[in-house]
């Protein structure tokens, strides 16, 4: 009656976005709404990463997608910025240096 026996850890089932980090990608997708260049989103959550995708049409591929995979964490980041084509524009570990290139774009959009 006196051992003790640990459970089992498990993963979790599924990898989401917390609530200052929606927040943070949503304003910028407001801002990019506003400014009329994106029309819709999608937002994938699975169990290796959480995908926020900007469209500028709901029926082209994403315009830019927002990743954030935990297993890299320790690694080159966990949160990753993928263009149209595919290629990872940039990598990092905060979510505010990783969407900089999106945000600079905003920048020349409004002022154009």
């Amino acid at each position: 009656m006196g051992t003790v026996t640990p459970l089992p850890v498990k993963a979790p089932v599924q990898v989401g976005f917390d609530r200052a980090e929606l927040s943070r990608i949503l304003d910028l997708y407001g801002r990019m709404v506003a400014a009329g260049h994106w029309r819709d989103y999608a937002i994938d959550l699975g169990r290796e990463a959480a995908v926020f995708s900007c469209f500028r049409r709901a029926a082209e591929r994403p315009e830019f997608r927002i990743e954030k995979r935990p297993a890299l964490r320790s690694r080159q980041g966990m949160w990753s910025l993928i263009g149209e084509a595919g290629a990872v524009l940039r990598r990092g570990h905060e979510l505010s240096p990783v969407l900089a290139p999106v945000e600079r774009r905003l920048l020349k959009l409004v002022e154009g």
